[in-house]
């Protein structure tokens, strides 16, 4: 149970961090590069990938998307942290899930129980609940919290489908991504550097320090939690979805003074019990 807990605590303080970060003017593509730095950093020493078990029958195609997805939806949930706050994000990121069911539904066949079909009918309501706009709300802020909805739950649906090929180990694999990531965010920043000639700033590396450490905490921790419930894992992905809307919530509404109108927190309530039901259904 401690994994699962230090897991939702380090998810948390990812939109944290953004959210402090962008007080500071930081640079967010810089933070993001240096985030995938510091977690490539972590997988080499904690998981200690072996490269060499990458063949030619590797999904390099899966790897190239996520390489490429990852970083591009990191910079959409800084803008939705930015635009919308902490609370709606983290429900749109975790609301996601419905994107990868829906996949397997569409994609793979799969046989939809009541208590799914019960809970991705709340789970859509909900999302129109929490991302409905309070009165002070700029409407068109609301494309960044709906990119983070359809970004993350495409690269749920590929990271399922990485950690199918049983070939290469799921960490191994989980570094080449992030080696992609970094290098394309590499050559956005030194873009960045050399052609608009942004300056670099430490802060950002302290921040992208920061990030990296939580995000890779997030991502260990999320696995132990699986291996000590290895018998019951839909209370890890209760726990985790559930966990990460309740702390969002708390640490947006009492830390930042994030405004919520009571669509939005019956959207909240909502997006628990869909979480609920579609965990009932495993």
């Amino acid at each position: 149970m401690l994994s699962l807990i230090l897991s939702v605590i380090c998810s948390v303080a990812v939109g944290v961090i953004f959210k402090i970060a962008r007080k500071t003017t930081a640079n967010a593509k810089q933070i993001v590069l240096f985030n995938y730095f510091f977690a490539l950093l972590l997988c080499y020493v904690i998981f200690s990938p072996d490269v060499q078990t990458i063949t030619a029958g590797a999904p390099v195609l899966l790897y190239v998307s996520l390489g490429i997805l990852l970083p591009v939806v990191f910079l959409f949930l800084i803008a939705s942290i930015k635009n919308i706050g902490i609370v709606k994000t983290d429900a749109a990121q975790r609301l996601s899930l419905f994107v990868s069911i829906v996949a397997a539904w569409l994609f793979f066949n799969e046989v939809f129980s009541v208590n799914k079909l019960i809970g991705i009918t709340i789970g859509f309501l909900a999302l129109f609940c929490v991302l409905n706009k309070t009165a002070d709300s700029d409407k068109s802020n609301f494309k960044y919290p709906v990119l983070v909805f359809l970004g993350f739950g495409i690269i749920d649906v590929l990271f399922k489908k990485v950690a199918a090929f049983t070939t290469v180990p799921y960490t191994t694999s989980l570094f080449v991504i992030f080696c992609i990531a970094f290098f394309l965010m590499f050559l956005v920043v030194l873009y960045e550097v050399i052609i608009q000639k942004k300056g670099f700033e430490i802060k950002n590396m302290t921040f992208g320090f920061l990030v990296g450490c939580f995000n890779f905490g997030n991502i260990l921790f999320y696995l132990k939690a699986h291996q000590a419930f290895s018998a019951n894992p839909s209370t890890v992905f209760a726990g985790m979805n559930m966990g990460v809307i309740l702390l969002g919530s708390i640490v947006g509404v009492i830390v930042f003074k994030e405004k919520l109108s009571k669509l939005n927190y019956t959207g909240l309530v909502l997006a628990l019990f869909s979480i609920l039901f579609i965990v009932l259904s495993v």
